[in-house]
């Protein structure tokens, strides 16, 4: 149901980070869901969605998904076969893949891609009617690649892109700040390891502090920081988010928490 309190014809649409964690939050209702459910609820209704995704990771440069029906991408092993059967049929948004590509150069149009699980697993909690256009941008990265691009080089790309939200599309950066699959708890529920909680507890006072300078440089949050993060394809979506806060521009957790010990569900909207 549309939010009548808000168009995004006439305001500056805010930009989320969500903390997607295990494909089987696909058809689970617990929290995390819920607070998913809650938040597309809460939002004024875009005109688009934009995803910047921990699951499409290129090389060489950044893309962004120009299709008029995306195709739902299943990119997860050995999970329930329910999960296979469950599509996300939301149209595309070329327009708005147009706009990405003519605000930076470093950006290019890709046409075979569609949405992987960082998008339609949220969106089906947050819009389950599938009814707004919805595109994905990937990341320039890949792993064991001497071509990847500075962290830096990500956020100053990101702050290209504001006049999306003015354009009525909502941006959402999907990753998860700490995210160590090498030491997974296999218990969804399990306790969180203290190195994990450590390292997502620094990266919310810093985001707390809109101390952007140490999250870029986040080897500089001391010991964990490498056992947190220990590759940036998760963590970089995050990155993004924050480039695109504006001066004074408040930011608010609508979730913490964690899931299989050693990935962090934290979520935060800015605007």
């Amino acid at each position: 149901m549309d939010n009548p309190a808000a168009s995004a014809n006439t305001m500056r649409m805010p930009v989320l980070f969500v903390g997607h964690g295990s494909p089987l939050n696909i058809t689970l209702k617990n929290a995390f869901t819920g607070s998913l459910e809650a938040l597309g609820g809460s939002l004024p209704r875009p005109r688009a969605i934009m995803v910047i995704s921990a699951h499409w990771l290129t090389s060489g440069s950044t893309r962004v998904c120009g299709a008029a029906k995306p195709r739902t991408i299943y990119d997860f092993y050995g999970f329930p076969e329910e999960l296979y059967q469950i599509r996300y049929p939301a149209r595309g948004y070329p327009e708005g893949a147009n706009l990405v590509a003519s605000l930076n150069k470093e950006v290019h149009s890709d046409q075979e891609w569609g949405l992987d699980h960082a998008s339609w697993a949220i969106l089906k909690h947050m819009y389950p009617q599938a009814d707004i256009p919805v595109f994905e941008m990937s990341l320039d990265y890949a792993f064991g690649s001497r071509s990847n691009k500075p962290i830096q080089y990500h956020y100053d790309l990101a702050k290209s892109l504001k006049k999306l939200r003015s354009e009525g599309i909502l941006i959402i950066g999907s990753g998860n700040i700490v995210h160590n699959l090498r030491e997974i708890d296999y218990n969804l529920e399990g306790k969180p390891f203290e190195w994990a909680v450590d390292m997502d507890e620094r990266v919310k006072r810093n985001l707390l502090k809109r101390n952007h300078e140490d999250l870029i440089h986040y080897l500089n949050m001391g010991r964990n920081a490498s056992l947190g993060v220990p590759s940036l394809d998760h963590y970089l979506p995050m990155i993004y988010t924050l480039a695109l806060q504006e001066a004074g521009e408040p930011l608010r957790f609508t979730y913490e928490g964690f899931q299989n010990g050693s990935v962090s569900m934290r979520c935060f909207q800015i605007g």
